[in-house]
């Protein structure tokens, strides 16, 4: 038998066996979950029997439908859930927080070769059920089942210990990005592989092996809102069993079930507008930082920058790179929309910030300019293995304290603190542009601010208003000072009792020879009968005019007759 035949072999089987399959899961579940129609009947639920049951919705079809396939239920579907009775009566395997949360069912429908009956895979995930602080009270189970368009009936069970392992759940929705970037937000956000392992070791799993979950659900079309476009609306209402394995009582009380499908092309729009911020912020971003590189483009005002300012805020943007460029990995329909803005973080921190920190570290170090190229090249690697050394120590450190990961970014955000105790230490003048100080302030605050103070984002974090205050005001804290230090000075917050002695260029000159003395600067007539705020007095006793001097200082912190250096003024 050659190998063509073969295939065709093992393809006509496996046809077979979808059919046979089928038929198996068609007939007998919806007969085998009958009593689940009754049960409801019995406590008078919302959902009556009659509307899951109803036989002659086969003929009784909307005259839209096109086909038996037209029906694609295919998606997530948010909603609540709530108990079918009064009380919430015993559970083995769940203690229930509340008696009604959120939910959310996560669907994967595709069409049989029987017609009118799709194979259905998915999830549920249920909110406020496990009193839990490592899961936040969420407990999900996987299904699988049949959807029989014609009645618009969905029938699921869950029994995973029988089977073998349960289904992976990122096997569901390989193109689904409000799924996938769930997923993402979690992983970076909430959960490490050690919560993973303890989740898995959890009562969530226990239940899957000791429970038979059953889940009789009717899906029904929702007129959809103008702003949905094409985007078919569907109303998810049904109820939830449980009953034990070995037939010893229910694993938990009957669940109703009451969720409506999301349209993913809002979401998918809200990630594209967010990558669209992300990428507008990174060009202003690049125009701030070309207009501080001209502020101090001398060799004096690059030394009064920080080196550690400019770096952590490269820091901060390699890592933003490295997050959406992991995103558009994660989310494939989103690719090209989270690579555009990790493209444009690129550009930021590795062209503009590591030149701008280049020219800073060169600028502190005049006297090693030349002194060969061999001791540039070998302190040039050292900055450099310093810089990726701590950004890849960064990524651990996080990975290792990601239940802190809200103070991290707080301290992440203190990239100012740098400056200002710079700025205190040399008493350096003006040595950023205020509008470098507010742009890069309000800039910095705006992803943050969506991710932890926006309440529709598209990652699914729920909103912290006090750590998004927290942050907001920690930064404004930060520009305040530096804006006052631009204009009243360095040290003015800080008592004149703990202050060095200060150099004072304004002190007054004997002249005993009555010879006049010229400024080198501008080659005039020094007038010394003036007052001493006209002219200054160098440590080497050169005179020169206050404005010259001054001028010169933004240029080079040397005399200009005798290349001493000079303190600052």
């Amino acid at each position: 038998m050659g190998p063509a035949v073969r295939s065709s072999v093992v393809i006509r089987a496996t046809v077979v066996g979808l059919v046979l399959v089928g038929i198996a899961l068609a007939l007998p579940l919806a007969a085998a979950l009958r009593p689940l129609r009754e049960h409801v009947a019995s406590i008078g639920a919302a959902a009556s029997a009659g509307s899951w049951g109803d036989e002659h919705a086969f003929y009784k079809r909307d005259e839209n439908d096109i086909g038996p396939y037209s029906w694609n239920i295919t998606g997530t579907y948010k909603g609540s859930w709530t108990f079918a009775g009064a009380t919430n009566g015993s559970s083995r395997f769940l203690e229930f927080v509340e008696s009604k949360g959120d939910s959310v069912l996560e669907l994967l429908s595709t069409p049989t070769k029987i017609s009118g009956v799709h194979y259905v895979q998915g999830s549920v995930t249920f909110h406020d059920v496990i009193d839990n602080a490592h899961n936040g009270g969420v407990a999900q189970i996987r299904l699988e089942g049949v959807y029989i368009w014609p009645f618009r009936q969905l029938r699921m069970v869950a029994n995973s210990g029988a089977d073998g392992e349960p289904l992976q759940e990122e096997d569901y929705f390989l193109s689904n990005p409000y799924h996938l970037l769930r997923i993402f937000s979690s992983q970076v956000f909430q959960e490490s592989s050690e919560e993973k392992n303890r989740r898995k070791n959890s009562l969530t799993y226990d239940m899957e092996k000791h429970c038979n979950t059953e889940i009789a659900a009717k899906v029904v079309r929702v007129s959809s809102n103008p702003n949905d476009g094409e985007h078919e609306k569907y109303r998810l209402e049904g109820l939830m069993e449980s009953p034990a394995v070995d037939d010893d009582g229910e694993c938990f009380s009957p669940i109703l079930l009451n969720a409506t499908s999301l349209n993913v092309e809002v979401y998918y729009n809200k990630a594209v507008n967010y990558t669209l911020m992300v990428t507008f912020i990174s060009f202003l971003q690049v125009l701030l930082l070309i207009r501080q590189m001209e502020h101090s483009n001398t060799q004096s005002g690059a030394a009064k920058v920080s080196i550690l300012m400019i770096g952590q805020q490269a820091i901060m943007d390699a890592y933003l790179c490295l997050l959406h460029l992991t995103a558009g990995i994660l989310v494939e329909s989103l690719f090209n929309a989270f690579a555009t803005a990790a493209f444009f973080k690129f550009v930021v921190f590795s062209i503009f910030e590591m030149r701008y920190l280049l020219a800073i570290w060169k600028a502190s170090r005049p006297l090693n300019s030349g002194e060969g190229w061999e001791i540039m090249r070998r302190e040039l690697s050292v900055l450099y293995s310093r810089f990726y050394g701590i950004l890849l120590g960064g990524i651990l450190l996080m990975y290792e304290l990601h239940n802190f990961l809200r103070p991290l970014l707080l301290l992440m955000y203190s990239f100012w603190v740098p400056q200002i105790v710079t700025n205190v230490i040399r008493d350096t003048r003006k040595p950023l542009h205020p509008q470098y100080i507010l742009g890069m302030t309000v800039t910095r605050l705006a992803i943050p601010l969506y991710i932890f103070g926006c309440p529709s984002n598209f990652m699914r974090i729920e909103p912290d208003k006090k750590w998004s205050i927290a942050v907001t005001v920690f930064m404004g804290i930060q520009a305040a000072v530096l804006l006052l230090q631009h204009y009243l000075g360095s040290r003015c917050f800080i008592p004149r009792q703990i202050l060095p002695e200060k150099y004072c260029y304004h002190r007054k000159v004997e002249d005993s020879t009555n010879q006049p003395i010229d400024c080198v600067i501008c080659m005039t007539t020094i007038d010394l009968t003036q007052r001493t705020s006209e002219y200054m007095v160098a440590p080497c006793e050169h005179i020169f005019h206050s404005g010259c001097l001054q001028r010169w200082m933004d240029i080079k912190m040397e005399c200009p007759t005798c290349r001493r250096s000079l303190p600052p003024a």
